[in-house]
């Protein structure tokens, strides 16, 4: 999530979304609010093709790391993995910058993701096994995967940053303290190029499209690769089967994994660390809701803000009892 005092200020008017789109060039009306989370992502219409617009303050994230992301994901697209691509810009660029006021705005256009979302309460055997082989598959091209000049964080980063912020908050001393667990943890572990390496983090069902007359996904979102083991990824992917005690969910999670080593190497042992590595993903959700809720106090906040606010805040309070489960 991004900070909400941003969030308020860029969609208060679409006027930055209007500026950056018009250095792709879009069909008249078409400019429209898709989503707004870590980024601010617009949907538009080119010529009746649709596209995606997606921008930022460039203090989240630097220009090199934008360019680590694009290069990573068109090196996945020439070998054959289903994923968006990076659209040119008027100028011939892949990034555009727009300055304001503000600070300075990045952006990048994509193209449209073929198919549909499936809902977890809804997903079957057959899509979970396939979910499982397309991670798999974007982890078998991850380890051959060499970065040109610029590479993508990883996890040791996130650590610095979570610690920055951690420290800045004497009620965050609970996540403090975790961090100094999971970090301890994490390097004590064997990392080799089978275990580790460049991940998606976020291989959700809402950054997945499936084509049913494919049987496969497209995917979306590569905003938070980093450089980790590849058990986080599938650890975030499962968020919503993981700790589930109905048989259904476990069947579903088998479905998965059974894809998932179709493509990938997966040992046991690795799947019984599950929860630990489960801890370190709850710490960078911990995390991102620190950054969206650092704010000073909003005169004059639109209708929304409030029943967002409280509802981050609830989750960080669920999360902090997770902090308190014993290792």
């Amino acid at each position: 999530m991004m900070n909400l005092e941003n969030m308020i200020h860029v969609l208060a008017s679409h006027t930055v979304a209007q500026n950056l789109v018009e250095l792709w060039g879009n069909d008249e009306g078409s400019l429209e609010l898709w989503r707004a989370s870590s980024n601010f992502v617009y949907a538009f219409k080119q010529h009746q093709n649709q596209y995606f617009l997606r921008f930022s303050f460039e203090q989240n994230q630097t220009m090199d790391q934008w360019k680590a992301e694009l290069e990573y994901m068109q090196y996945l697209y020439l070998n054959g993995f289903p994923s968006v691509v990076p659209i040119r810009s008027k100028n011939g660029e892949l990034i555009e910058t727009l300055m304001a006021p503000e600070g300075t705005y990045m952006a990048v256009v994509f193209s449209k993701a073929n198919g549909i979302n499936l809902d977890s309460d809804d997903i079957t055997e057959i899509q979970m096994e396939k979910w499982g082989e397309s991670l798999g598959s974007l982890h078998y091209l991850s380890k051959k995967f060499e970065p040109g000049f610029v590479r993508r964080k990883s996890w040791l980063d996130t650590v610095e940053l979570m610690e920055d912020v951690f420290q800045r908050h004497p009620s965050d001393r609970i996540a403090l303290e975790e961090l100094n667990k999971v970090t301890s943890w994490l390097q004590s572990l064997p990392k080799d190029n089978e275990t580790y390496g460049i991940i998606h983090y976020d291989f959700q069902l809402d950054n997945i499209f499936f084509e049913e007359n494919k049987n496969s996904f497209n995917v979306i979102d590569f905003d938070d690769a980093m450089y980790h083991w590849y058990a986080i990824d599938i650890v975030t992917a499962l968020d919503d089967f993981i700790g589930e005690e109905n048989p259904s969910s476990k069947v579903l999670m088998r479905s998965f994994l059974n894809g998932y080593r179709s493509k990938m190497n997966l040992e046991n042992d690795i799947v019984a660390q599950f929860p630990r590595f489960q801890r370190y993903a709850n710490l960078y959700k911990f995390y991102k809701l620190s950054i969206s809720l650092d704010h000073e106090v909003i005169m004059d906040a639109p209708s929304w803000y409030d029943g967002l606010r409280g509802k981050l805040m609830r989750v960080k309070d669920d999360l902090r009892i997770t902090f308190q489960k014993p290792w």
